[in-house]
């Protein structure tokens, strides 16, 4: 098929052309399990039948009305958002890179608004990932992403995730925000250790800081939980969340307190889809089925599973050195001799017909719906181990 889009992305050989539950068909007809979620998305599946239900629903009532009104769709999926977490307020966009450029920007005017100049520095982490607006892949900490497009917005700092001594000593009375993935997803699917946002917290609040959890990847039940600072017990002032929000449709959120939400006047910041009647009533028939207590504890069980199946495989063809992540977030980390070769397994396995993703060189990613079968896990670990035996022999 001939590409007529930009060349940014290197498309994969196949195209999908339907889907179901875990397994896509493409236009050839070739079944594949998907254990990549749609990097993270597909939290309830391909084409849940809740989800086109309430889709067709809202198409046959109202579908763009403009941020000069709000809509009774916005207002639930705000209300529910609002009332199982800490916030108080939500905003709504169209990605989470959208989300996240609202968080710093929300950020830096509360202290400009309480503190005047000079407060505006934002501390983030060494290879994080926050989107890819200019602002947002310039707080993501990796210049691959980032050098070619300078010069970059200023007064960013970047620490090493984990290490808490170095988060303490960068945040001081110039801070006005830090920015952190509760799960390192894009960079390894790498789970912050609790002394690390604890100590982030504590630094915020000696500061007069706002404390900003980035959980695009790791909210709406990705983890086990709602969101993954549940696991921690450490409460962000702000909170951003999309991918799995919409489970496909196109949706952000940016979550916040009282106290913050205040410096979002009217007209200070905005969006012109942010709160779309069809994206939001998308997210309330899923936040519905996410949020229920089955839906969690099988996300959990079914995270476990699969981790403890990757580590068996790792065990007996020596390919993953490690296995990590949180609930259906699971990154395995491959042995020294395959180092740089993520790409390669990923390749193998789609011939298998299974999507699986990468999260830098070194380390395969799942990520599937958090619905996942126990037939479609063990059907999806065949096929793993089929293309990792294939992809074995090639890489001798």
């Amino acid at each position: 098929m001939q590409n007529y889009l930009t060349p940014n992305f290197s498309f994969a050989p196949i195209i999908p052309d339907y889907a179901q539950g875990s397994r896509v068909w493409d236009t050839e007809g070739r079944e594949y399990i998907d254990l990549a979620g749609g990097i993270a998305v597909n939290a309830l599946g391909h084409c849940h039948p809740a989800l086109v239900e309430a889709l067709e629903k809202q198409a046959h009532k109202l579908w763009h009305i403009s941020n000069i009104y709000t809509t009774e769709a916005a207002q639930k999926l705000a209300q529910k958002l609002v009332a199982t977490t800490f916030a108080d307020k939500a905003f709504f966009c169209n990605s989470g890179a959208e989300a996240n450029e609202a968080a710093l920007k929300l950020a830096r005017k509360y202290a400009r608004d309480h503190f005047g100049e000079g407060k505006g520095e934002i501390i983030a982490c060494v290879n994080g990932f926050h989107g890819r607006t200019l602002f947002t892949v310039s707080v993501g900490g990796q210049p691959k992403y980032s050098q070619d497009f300078a010069p970059l917005p200023p007064a960013i700092t970047h620490v090493p995730y984990n290490d808490a001594a170095a988060l303490e000593a960068a945040v001081g009375p110039q801070t006005c925000a830090v920015m952190i993935e509760p799960v390192q997803g894009e960079s390894g699917v790498l789970p912050a250790q609790k002394t690390f946002l604890e100590a982030a917290r504590s630094a915020c609040d000696a500061h007069q800081a706002l404390l900003i959890f980035d959980e695009v990847q790791t909210g709406m039940g990705r983890t086990g939980k709602l969101f993954a600072y549940e696991h921690y017990g450490v409460a962000p002032d702000i909170l951003t969340s999309a991918k799995a929000l919409g489970c496909g449709f196109p949706i952000g959120a940016m979550l916040c307190t009282d106290k913050t939400a205040t410096s979002f006047g009217p007209g200070t910041h905005g969006s012109t889809f942010g709160g779309n009647p069809l994206a939001c009533a998308v997210g309330n028939a899923a936040f519905d089925i996410i949020n229920r207590a089955d839906t969690l504890a099988h996300a959990a069980a079914q995270g476990e599973k699969l981790q403890t199946a990757l580590r068996v495989l790792g065990e007996e063809t020596g390919v993953f050195q490690s296995v990590r992540g949180m609930g259906m977030l699971i990154g395995c980390v491959l042995a020294d001799e395959y180092a740089g070769r993520a790409g390669g397994l990923m390749q193998a396995a789609l011939k298998h017909g299974l999507m699986i993703l990468v999260a830098g060189p070194d380390v395969v990613r799942l990520a599937p719906g958090l619905l996942l079968s126990d037939e479609d896990l063990n059907e999806g670990i065949e096929r793993l181990g089929a293309a990792v035996a294939e992809w074995q022999q090639s890489a001798v």
